[in-house]
């Protein structure tokens, strides 16, 4: 670690009688370690608000008199200043405001060691530091060089503080993390590398700040409210995406990603914000909810506010406030694009942790802060910080967004089936919304079940006037509606709300499948009434993006069935590789449903799953094992067998990563037969400690759209 040592010439121009200084050591290893920012900076020394931090001055032979000449020192953010005597005394520093002390310990008859504390509520920023040496009748000043002040969540009386340590190792210092993503019946945790101990890291996050619209139109305000952690993250949510302002990543969830990368692709924070910085701050493409969520976790955790990505599986986009979405399927089974709102299968936010002040100590804690532009929240592209408790409690009127938040992880689903322009069928799920809440495990690559912080139906007395609000939102909402359906719904529609059904319908595939397997799904019919039944089945299969309504169907089917009173009917189906491979890639996501009609009394009876294929394996092993000396060569061993059936054309496998390879290493085969194997060995070496991640990408030429993909961690050690 460098020692950020300054020297300093003057001209004595008379000034007669003050000593002069040489040096100004900034004593930055020694601060590193005590404020807990080791390795986030070898060109700024890097401190926390509230703890004191401590800086030698050396003077030239004419030896320093502490009783004659006094030292103030200076420090300024933007045009607000403060100046702070040097005091010479035994009693600690006060958090609240700043100092400047000197231990006798420290004096020294040619060099002082000064403590310098800032106040514990002080803005995050880059701070000047001068120091002026005064006499009665002389004054000499020096510039002395540049602090970054963060956040000290280690404090108890900074917001951001959280008690625990093991929280702090998670949600403060460590640079890997998880993002969950698929669905509830096949969830995968893509590793992230937030890397802000990457070299420019730390410098791009405060660069974030001076080039928001905050600071841009009103620098004095802007520095004021950077105390605050609440603006903070609403400021740094927002200039995460570039809809409105300056920000790092440009969104792309549909199309070719020519021009860009596309959004699976990035596997780390560090090489996005690099990209921004020197592109001279445009926007990085492309970004999607994982990536924006993980380049907000690595900023907030830089700047020393707790934060961790969380997925919402089967998250609700809420677009008119109604707190219901309604999908809509046809009579044959086919989910019809026609509804505003949408289910994502899963969305990825923020949690930060702070206390808020300005809602009172009820709602202190997990925020949730959301920089995928959805919608917008006061004129801007942000969601949040909404208290993850106020949705427990389902407090709507809490800012920010909470009605917004709500609505992703509890509304309704209401699903119609139409035919001939009718609803002839419409059932309400109360369930699925928000199925499954996920972050990644402390200390463990397992993950955190968060489900009930947010949908605990017990909620606690308070102010929070959930059955009124509820109620004046659904009756604002009543006449609204997304689709042509409402006003023109069938009589089978209400006479099938109230009487019980005579049928119950499931469908389940029987194994989540991988590119290559058949998908074998199982529909079981009940007949619960005290008639024979004469069924129409129809199953239909589509192709969906995570985030918004199927394609057209690539596969379906229908079969008339018989069905005696009181018996359980199980109907099977497979859809083998050579009907989807032309359409599906691995960790692409499959709508499947089946519609049951009775073709007497022309009801109609509706069940869906969505699940993803899963990727085929790659063998990612490290000579020695995952913990790699810094600054030294280790070989990598990658490979992938051929497990389809056929020979793959133009076999290709890519290693990267960042940290570790300064290029991507390829091998081609012109054809991989069953059974064999394709592999690559390369050599890596880090340069910074911390985690790295080693990804590497399977293609072939006989379904470009099949593409495996695995992630390796890597820890980086010094000796």
């Amino acid at each position: 670690m460098d020692c950020f040592q300054q020297t300093i010439h003057f001209n004595c121009g008379g000034e007669n009688g003050l000593c002069q200084l040489k040096l100004v050591n900034f004593e930055a290893e020694e601060n590193h370690t005590s404020h807990e920012t080791l390795g986030l900076s070898k060109k700024h020394l890097v401190v926390r608000r509230g703890k004191p931090f401590s800086v030698t001055l050396l003077f030239y032979n004419n030896w320093w008199n502490g009783y004659t000449e006094n030292l103030v020192l200076e420090v300024s953010l933007g045009n607000m200043s403060e100046k702070m005597p040097v005091q010479f005394c035994d009693k600690p520093s006060d958090p609240h405001c700043w100092s400047a002390k000197v231990y006798p310990r420290d004096m020294h008859t040619q060099s002082v060691t000064i403590n310098i504390c800032s106040p514990v509520l002080s803005s995050v920023g880059v701070y000047c530091l001068w120091v002026h040496i005064q006499t009665a009748q002389n004054r000499r000043t020096y510039a002395l060089g540049d602090f970054v002040l963060l956040c000290n969540p280690w404090h108890k009386d900074d917001p951001v503080y959280i008690p625990l340590d093991a929280h702090i190792e998670e949600y403060i210092k460590s640079d890997y993390g998880l993002v969950y993503m698929g669905t509830p019946l096949n969830i995968s945790g893509k590793p992230w590398s937030f890397g802000q101990y990457e070299p420019g890291v730390l410098e791009a996050c405060l660069k974030l700040l001076q080039v928001s619209p905050e600071h841009l139109s009103d620098k004095q305000n802007d520095y004021i409210q950077r105390a605050n952690p609440v603006y903070l993250s609403r400021v740094i949510c927002a200039m995460v995406n570039s809809n409105d302002d300056l920000g790092i990543l440009e969104g792309k969830w549909h199309g070719n990603y020519k021009g860009g990368i596309k959004p699976t692709d990035w596997s780390g924070s560090a090489d996005i914000l690099h990209r921004w910085v020197s592109s001279n701050c445009k926007p990085v493409r492309y970004g999607q909810c994982w990536v924006y969520a993980s380049v907000l976790c690595t900023v907030m955790r830089v700047l020393g506010i707790p934060s961790r990505v969380v997925t919402v599986f089967n998250a609700a986009h809420d677009g008119d406030g109604s707190v219901k979405i309604e999908e809509i399927y046809s009579s044959t089974g086919e989910k019809l694009n026609l509804s505003k709102d949408s289910i994502w299968n899963f969305h990825v936010w923020v949690e930060c942790w702070m206390r808020r002040p300005d809602l009172g100590p009820g709602f202190d804690g997990w925020q949730v802060v959301d920089p995928t532009p959805q919608e917008k929240s006061a004129g801007k592209f942000c969601c949040g910080p909404c208290p993850v408790v106020a949705i427990q409690q389902r407090c709507l009127h809490v800012p920010y967004d909470s009605s917004f938040v709500y609505a992703s992880v509890d509304a309704d689903i209401i699903r119609l089936i139409v035919h001939d322009g009718l609803v002839v069928q419409r059932v309400v799920d109360t369930e699925s919304v928000g199925q499954l809440i996920y972050t990644k495990g402390i200390g463990s690559d397992r993950p955190n079940n968060l489900t009930q912080t947010y949908k605990s139906k017990t909620s606690q007395t308070g102010s929070c006037l959930w059955t009124e609000e509820k109620q004046a939102v659904s009756a604002s909402k009543a006449l609204l509606t997304s689709t042509p359906f409402a006003l023109q719904s069938s009589p089978l529609t209400h006479r099938a709300e109230k009487m019980l059904p005579g049928l119950e319908v499931s469908l389940h595939t029987e194994k989540i499948p991988s590119v290559g397997d058949n998908i074998i799904m199982c529909v079981t019919v009940t007949n619960c009434s005290n008639t024979d039944r004469i069924l129409m089945e129809h199953v239909n299969a589509q192709l969906k993006e995570y985030n918004c309504s199927p394609q057209e169907s690539f596969w379906r089917t229908k079969k008339e069935v018989h069905i005696q009173q009181g018996k359980v009917l199980t109907l099977h189906h497979t859809i083998s590789p050579s009907e989807y491979e032309s359409y599906l890639g691995a960790d692409d996501i499959v709508n499947v449903a089946v519609v049951i009609e009775d073709l007497r009394t022309k009801e109609r009876f509706l069940a869906a799953q969505e699940f993803s294929i899963s990727s085929p394996p790659i063998s990612i092993e490290i000579e020695g094992g995952d913990s790699i000396q810094m600054k030294e060569e280790h070989t990598v061993h990658v490979s992938f067998i051929n497990t389809f059936s056929t020979a793959l054309n133009g076999a290709m496998l890519t290693v990267e990563g960042f940290g570790l390879l300064q290029d991507k290493q390829n091998v081609r085969l012109d054809f991989l037969q069953p059974g064999d194997k394709i592999e690559k060995k390369v050599s890596i070496m880090a340069t910074s400690p911390g985690t790295k991640l080693l990804k590497a990408t399977f293609s072939h030429s006989n379904s470009p759209s099949i593409v495996s993909r695995s992630f390796h961690k890597v820890s980086v050690i010094t000796k």
